[in-house]
């Protein structure tokens, strides 16, 4: 897989673009907010203009090859007049919106009367959890038969391929509750997820993202390939809600810190570990569980060092600087590449103001545990920032986080109080150890 560093030494962020890693696992509708994006990045936001219209173009192009087989015939055509010089599309644009409009007119004739049944009360109050009994009740009372149930997927799917994912969200819905048909099942929760992400509707992305996980944990538990593969595509759609929705943040760290989730990072996408340690870090004081934050950011410290062969840029190199090298030196240096690299990833853009804060809070406590006495000329520098403004910074975090330090103003300096471990504590603390290391080798012995 390799990692993304420049070979050339050249450290702007393009080189660290992640999107070549990322499209593979996303659906096509995924990746265009990606490509809208990085086409946002080439605007000079003083006069508008383009920086690099050989880019643009080459986005432009990127966008027409990504649409063109769907169904999203005026914004393709509007692609193609771009890229053409052309003021009006050609006649085979029209003919594929007509044939489009046409099937959507038979597909909803085919589903108006499946449609209007489960719109009544009466009907979706007699339906339970027995989809067999539910298509027996159906037919029974209604006529209601299984290629009507088929049309409403195959109408959900029009209704996406057209852009239209609310109408798709619900077509596949009701179609859910109704098939037999596991495998169609499937691929319906994976289509109404990527729904309520390009719709934005957190609430329900996350319903669907479980559903998603539990179909991948239980039905593909005999397929290993199968179960890596659709882990790896939960991951990164998994992208969207973590970055967008607060309360997203805890359950997916949760899912993605799991055995079978981090595996699958480590052996087939290595590159997600950018985006776990901004999580991680920014999570920083708004964990619910400080004990849960303490062991993640305790397992992506290891996991970055397990992976630094496979995959670093400077969000990985932070960390390694500051808890693998202890180089505070590297590590400011890598903090300052690393936002830039966060301000030109869609994801993380958002995040990087609350991404340095929280890497500089960290970078203090590191060096302050090592530290008694701190020169604030010495700090400042370590934080990358001027000797006035590292002096607010440490007054705020001290007041905000009762800090037991004190600014020496005279001397310049930040003075750590670390109170000196009493000499019983240390023998108690050690007891215990050895205690608890006796039990578990009588329990191997045992055995």
């Amino acid at each position: 897989m390799g990692s993304v560093s420049p070979a050339n030494g050249d450290t702007s962020p393009a080189n660290y673009d992640l999107l070549p890693k990322l499209a593979p696992h996303l659906d096509r509708h995924l990746i265009f907010p990606l490509l809208e994006f990085s086409a946002s990045q080439l605007v000079d936001e003083e006069t508008g203009n383009i920086k690099d219209e050989a880019k643009a173009r080459e986005i432009t192009e990127a966008k027409y090859a990504l649409l063109k087989t769907s169904n999203m015939a005026d914004y393709v055509a509007n692609l193609h007049c771009e890229l053409e010089g052309l003021k009006e599309p050609p006649a085979e644009f029209a003919e594929k919106k007509q044939k489009v409009f046409s099937q959507l007119q038979k597909l909803e004739q085919e589903t108006q009367k499946i449609n209007e049944l489960l719109g009544m009360d009466e009907v979706v109050n007699n339906l339970r959890s027995d989809k067999v009994a539910n298509l027996e009740y159906l037919k029974g009372t209604h006529n209601v038969t299984i290629e009507m149930v088929n049309a409403l997927y195959d109408l959900g799917h029009l209704h996406y391929s057209c852009g239209s994912y609310a109408d798709a969200s619900e077509m596949l819905y009701r179609f859910r509750i109704l098939s037999t048909d596991n495998d169609k099942v499937a691929w319906a929760t994976w289509g109404r997820l990527a729904c309520e992400i390009l719709t934005m509707n957190w609430e329900a992305t996350m319903e669907e993202l479980q559903k998603v996980r539990e179909t991948i944990d239980s039905k593909l538990a005999q397929n290993p390939l199968a179960q890596l593969q659709h882990r790896t595509a939960l991951t990164h759609w998994a992208l969207f809600p973590l970055f967008n929705f607060e309360k997203a943040r805890e359950p997916i760290l949760d899912m993605l810190f799991s055995p079978g989730f981090i595996n699958t990072i480590q052996a087939n996408c290595p590159w997600i570990l950018r985006y776990l340690v901004v999580a991680v870090i920014t999570n920083r004081g708004r964990a619910k569980n400080p004990g849960v934050h303490q062991k993640q950011m305790k397992d992506i410290v290891r996991i970055v060092r397990q992976e630094a062969y496979e995959y670093e840029d400077p969000v990985t190199k932070f960390v390694h600087a500051l808890y693998i090298d202890f180089d505070f030196e590297d590590s400011q240096r890598q903090l300052v590449q690393a936002e830039e690299v966060l301000r030109s990833d869609f994801f993380l853009v958002a995040h990087a103001d609350d991404f340095v804060d929280s890497a500089r809070h960290l970078i203090f406590e590191s060096y302050c545990k090592i530290h008694a006495r701190i020169s604030l000329k010495d700090l400042s520098a370590r934080l990358g920032l001027s000797t006035d403004a590292a002096e607010k910074w440490i007054v705020n975090l001290i007041r905000d986080t009762r800090l037991d330090a004190k600014i020496d103003y005279k001397e310049g300096t930040v003075v750590m109080n670390h109170p000196p471990s009493s000499v019983y504590q240390q023998v108690i603390e050690k007891t215990k150890g050895g205690f608890f290391r006796t039990q578990v080798l009588s329990a191997a012995v045992g055995k």
